[in-house]
């Protein structure tokens, strides 16, 4: 693992995008503090830049330089084992083009170890967007991964390349009242 993980450093140091298993399914991604890294994210899914994408952070601690955390969801991430992406408002410390319109993100506490070494080596967040063309089905593993998103990225990582993953991650969406709205369960 050192040496992926050493490789994807690199690789998002420079500006670059990894294909990277995560704790729900494989990812393209980058830092998620690059402008022109998540561009190129968004054109080898061909998708709209409009459409929002995933950020993955490896703690509460960095999740607060991100977004206003409330006590309610702090007790709800507190609580879940499963992995639960919640869309938080008025993001800062990011890429312009990673907030909605509605100047909301999305963003997880990862709970893979790989992914969680790489985001504190990192010191900031990385996007996590599934491993497929924008509309098509999201792949269950590595061999199910389209030639080319495999070929559209500049680095892909050599780990859990077997496993099967069919699971996204929950989604949930804190109103203005504080209460959560369950998205996707």
């Amino acid at each position: 693992m050192r040496l992926e993980l050493r490789n994807s450093l690199d690789s998002l140091n420079r500006g670059k995008t990894i294909l990277y298993p995560t704790d729900t399914v494989w990812g393209i991604g980058c830092d998620a503090t690059d402008i022109d890294a998540v561009s190129k994210v968004y054109s080898i899914k061909n998708r709209q830049e409009s459409k929002s994408v995933i950020i993955l952070v490896s703690s509460i601690h960095m999740l607060k330089k991100h977004v206003s955390v409330s006590k309610q969801v702090l007790a709800f991430l507190n609580t879940t084992v499963k992995p639960t992406t919640v869309i938080y408002k008025n993001p800062k410390g990011i890429a312009k083009n990673i907030i909605g319109t509605d100047n909301t993100v999305a963003i997880r506490i990862v709970q893979d170890d790989f992914c969680r070494k790489l985001i504190k080596k990192l010191g900031r967040p990385i996007v996590s967007t599934s491993a497929n063309v924008s509309g098509d089905v999201t792949p269950s593993s590595f061999d199910k991964i389209q030639k080319s998103i495999l070929e559209g990225v500049d680095y892909v990582v050599n780990l859990h390349r077997i496993k099967v993953n069919t699971e996204p991650s929950s989604i949930i969406k804190i109103e203005n009242d504080g209460s959560i709205h369950i998205i996707r369960n």
